[in-house]
């Protein structure tokens, strides 16, 4: 990752590119567009899967979820009870952050209310650390096998790292890193949503010869996902902050460089 460190003004100022010499800055009508489309849309898809995961486990206990087979009720039923309390910790906080983590994103917020914008970042993180310690206690149990128990819990842990490098950032007063680490966390917040959309396309592509099963496809769809849900978005954060000039990973010189033979 590049080691250059950029002021609060600087950042600010970065937000704003400026024409040469100092004149207006130049039209961003169609990329301003785009932006705002794409944000309506995270905000709404985190909005509408926080209360699709969320609120069935709330109104209703696990045993009468699991007799109607709904979603993950048959599987986290049958756990030890610290498997399910870890399963409502996740799923609550995880909605938390679903729902709070796109108004991080908000200039609006960042530039007209800072004090807003810095309690919500706190409260986000801190759903975070609570969703991603919860979905270390729940990959053992998931119901993807091995595939998630790697793919769920690579999943928390890079959740709760990237989490603390964006608290770490700003502590240290690093604005522009605390940027690029807040979107990597996001990423992986919005595999929530991923999951799925990739389970719908999965299943789509499954029925598509016409000799159609639904629990069978259903499980190989849900095979994939483990690591489908949140590698694509890591790559998509990753391909955004460098376009915004953040400091982003790049492969060590002597990496790049092929290798000599004597």
């Amino acid at each position: 990752m590049s080691t250059g460190t950029r002021t609060p003004a600087a950042a600010s100022a970065s937000d704003s590119p400026r024409a040469p010499g100092g004149g207006k800055p130049p039209s961003r009508v169609g990329g301003s567009v785009a932006t705002r489309a794409a944000w309506t849309w995270v905000l709404l898809s985190s909005l509408a899967i926080a209360v699709y995961a969320v609120v069935p486990y709330l109104t209703a206990s696990l045993s009468a979820l699991s007799d109607d087979g709904a979603g993950l009720a048959p599987n986290y039923d049958r756990q030890p009870g610290f498997v399910q309390l870890a399963f409502y910790a996740h799923i609550v906080a995880g909605g938390v952050a679903l729902i709070v983590g796109p108004l991080q994103f908000w200039r609006g917020l960042r530039v007209r209310h800072p004090r807003v914008h810095r309690w919500t970042g706190r409260g986000y993180l801190v759903a975070v650390l609570i969703a991603g310690v919860a979905g270390l206690v729940m990959a053992p149990f998931n119901s993807a096998g091995l595939v998630g128990f790697f793919g769920f819990g690579a999943l928390a842990v890079l959740w709760i790292v990237t989490g603390w490098r964006a608290y770490r950032s700003i502590r240290a007063g690093d604005v522009a890193s605390h940027r690029a680490w807040m979107m990597r966390n996001f990423a992986l917040t919005y595999a929530a949503v991923t999951l799925r959309l990739w389970i719908g396309v999965l299943l789509g592509v499954q029925a598509l010869p016409g000799d159609f099963e639904f629990e069978a496809a259903f499980e190989n769809a849900y095979a994939a996902v483990p690591f489908l849900c949140w590698i694509p978005n890591l790559i998509v954060a990753e391909w955004l902050i460098r376009r915004r000039g953040l400091p982003s990973y790049e492969l060590p010189a002597a990496a790049r460089q092929p290798a000599t033979t004597v």
